[in-house]
């Protein structure tokens, strides 16, 4: 199939949503589709057999955009949606592929062209207002539900990248079929055994300085706050640990280096800024434990499926968020308080029998369930959806 696909988005940087739309691009041109992607004016070229990028025009004043809603996403999504009416008007499509908001413009398209549309649902929109605390607005809450509510009965299939989102949209309409694929293509990040030496030398750690790494991004709903006050308890038993963020973007990053001086955190934490997506096995083999100290939203984070892979202890909250992929098998899962979350870290260091046997379980758990394998199936599945003989319900749209 020629794919159209809208992504509001910069692409390609190294976040969440750009990671899954790279994988699962890269999944569809390995089943033999070709796919032109409409995007921001933002982010990294990447080259890929079978894809070309069409980026939209920069707004005036719009210089880059943030992870999550934003005012600068307004004139950016009706610049993508004139570029993607571009496409159309040139190009004949057989599918419209349609991430988070651009599927707004995707059931449109789609619905122009006489094709189906696949929607790409990474999260929840109306949940997105206060994940990241953009709105307190009833109506304009009220308004993303609806959005949400129309592209999912518009859609011939929905992927979901996580359990609470296929209940999302079977609470919506449980008609419309929906592909449940993980963040988690796994090809090519697994740590290689030793490559972290050269992470340690560069950051002055030694071979035997306990390493707690967490990667990602710095953004409020990732529990940046629940680590820095669990770290001063851990520093309180073990001052030899040392806490290792990779992410943040500068000014995240110096807020973070305020935040652990103001917990007395000066010699325990050490920022490595973003690092480009080819560094972090390092940084992984590096560790002694993982963590993810998130504490609020429902989606599951994409750091967990690479953790997973590493085969090292992972600490994290028992939260959904979490815990739709992990267990106690698998990591080791602590309540969201300084104390529970330091507890867990303190366990994982101290036990270190427990710590193997749990990290081994983890690889295991992702080289089956997990594996590229599962993930390249379940995206077939899903275009299989595409032309099969049903007719999406569109009665009460609105609502």
């Amino acid at each position: 199939m020629k794919i159209l696909m809208i992504a509001p988005e910069p692409f390609f940087e190294p976040r969440g949503t750009p990671f899954s739309e790279y994988h699962r691009i890269r999944a569809l041109l390995e089943l033999g589709h070709t796919v032109d992607l409409v995007t921001y004016p933002f982010g990294k070229d990447v080259s890929l057999s079978g894809l070309t990028i069409f980026r939209c025009l920069r707004p005036p004043f719009v210089h880059d955009v943030r992870i999550g809603p934003s005012w600068a996403k307004v004139p950016l999504d009706l610049a993508i949606a004139l570029t993607a009416i571009r496409r159309v008007m040139s190009t004949r499509y057989d599918v419209v592929h349609s991430h988070e908001e651009g599927s707004f413009i995707g059931i449109v398209l789609a619905a122009m062209m006489g094709v189906p549309h696949l929607y790409d649902m990474h999260s929840s929109l109306p949940q997105q207002l206060s994940n990241f605390a953009f709105s307190k607005s009833r109506a304009l809450t009220r308004a993303f539900s609806w959005m949400e509510r129309l592209v999912i009965r518009r859609s011939k299939v929905v992927i979901v990248i996580c359990p609470q989102l296929e209940e999302t949209v079977r609470g919506i309409d449980r008609d419309v079929p929906t592909v449940l694929i993980e963040n988690a293509p796994g090809s090519g990040d697994t740590p290689l055994e030793g490559s972290g030496a050269r992470v340690r030398a560069a950051l002055g750690l030694s071979e035997a300085t306990p390493v707690v790494l967490y990667t990602g991004t710095f953004e409020a709903y990732q529990g940046l706050d629940l680590l820095f006050a669990a770290a001063r308890v851990v520093a309180g038993a073990r001052p030899d640990v040392r806490f290792v963020l990779a992410g943040g973007r500068p000014d995240q990053v110096e807020h973070a280096r305020a935040q652990a001086r103001g917990e007395g955190l000066d010699a325990q934490v050490v920022l490595a800024g973003q690092r480009p997506a080819e560094e972090i096995p390092e940084f992984l083999d590096a560790a002694d434990v993982l963590v993810s100290p998130r504490s609020s939203g429902t989606n599951t984070p994409l750091k967990i499926y690479q953790y997973l892979r590493s085969g090292r202890p992972i600490v994290a909250t028992r939260l959904l968020t979490h815990t739709q992929v992990l267990d106690d098998d698998v990591s080791f899962l602590t309540p969201a308080t300084p104390e529970g979350f330091a507890g867990g870290i303190l366990a994982a260091l101290s036990d270190r029998a427990k710590a193997r046997d749990i990290g081994a379980q983890a690889k295991r758990l992702a080289e089956t369930k997990y594996s590229y394998e599962a993930y390249l199936s379940r995206t077939r599945e899903a275009c299989g959806y595409l032309h099969a003989d049903r007719t999406p319900q569109i009665a009460g749209d609105v609502v």
